[in-house]
């Protein structure tokens, strides 16, 4: 098929699902049509394309991914397809929220993005760099310079303080920022000198996120971080995810079933059955300190 026709088939296949009502909308329809226009540019061994929308701070494109597969244990009884085709383009700045039930995919998505996970099918790219096929030692390089992370259990380690909590992350970075300042950022300048012992689950989470941006990472990648916390608590760590995103440009994707949070988003995008099923864009950021659950 010629490219243009190529691109032509896509628009039409896209508009008839529009027509029938089968869940496609406009951020979908889109998704495809450049990814159509990538397969073109590539065949023809042409530079590929950065297309945007028009993401305010976000227009640098950092992460490519395209008909990502994830299939566990395959050709066995238990084969479970964790993500089934995902094409999905992530902005330097943005704040990008993840919705989904448990086993739509979120998880294994954001472990695929920061490189702990590998795809079974699909390409991946982070800036030029294409991570599907990397060695483990790329991708340790990868996590190490570029993402930081942040899961629903602190991982603290008790026999330390906040401060040196946080100067673990910096021993492994070019670039580390000051412990005392990773700390500022997230509001816990009273606090460094703390044992996780004497520090509230906010507080520690707030920690965790403080050594996750101490290395200065492009993408900071949030697994459920509110989900073992109550509302009052969750909403200042949101409010220090919030911060780190506007005060350092960096990438920050959070993954939550709560639909709460989704209005903090630049973006929103909603996964079921390892699949995009919908995404839209927010006309206005929420700050934290507005949302309830």
């Amino acid at each position: 098929m010629k490219g243009k026709d190529r691109i032509t088939e896509e628009i039409r296949s896209t508009q008839a699902c529009l027509l029938f009502n089968k869940g496609v909308n406009s951020e979908i329809f889109i998704s495809r049509v450049k990814r159509a226009v990538r397969e073109v540019f590539m065949k023809n061994g042409n530079e590929l394309p950065i297309l945007n929308e028009g993401h305010g701070e976000g227009t640098r494109l950092l992460f490519r991914a395209s008909g990502i597969v994830k299939v566990y244990n395959p050709g066995m009884e238990t084969e479970v397809r964790a993500l089934d085709g995902v094409d999905l383009e992530l902005f330097a700045g943005e704040l990008v929220v993840l919705l989904g039930a448990s086993g739509s995919g979120k998880s294994t998505l954001l472990n695929i993005i920061g490189g702990l996970d590998v795809p079974t099918e699909g390409r991946l790219f982070y800036r030029d760099e294409e991570l599907t096929g990397a060695d483990d030692d790329l991708l340790t390089r990868f996590r190490r310079a570029s993402v930081g992370f942040v899961f629903q259990f602190y991982n603290l380690i008790p026999s330390l303080t906040a401060r040196e909590n946080v100067d673990l992350a910096s021993e492994i970075a070019p670039d580390p920022m000051p412990s005392e300042e990773a700390l500022g950022l997230v509001g816990l300048e009273d606090r460094m000198d703390h044992f996780p012992s004497q520090l509230s689950g906010g507080q520690q989470q707030r920690v965790a996120i403080a050594r996750a941006i101490a290395k200065r990472p492009e993408v900071l990648l949030c697994d459920e971080p509110t989900g073992a916390l109550d509302v009052k608590t969750g909403i200042t760590v949101l409010e220090a995810i919030d911060r780190v995103n506007r005060d350092l440009g960096t990438l920050a994707v959070v993954i939550t079933h709560n639909v709460a949070i989704a209005e903090m988003a630049d973006r929103v995008i909603n996964l079921s059955g390892g699949r995009i099923v919908s995404m839209r864009r927010n006309e206005e950021r929420q700050p934290a300190s507005s949302l309830s659950w």
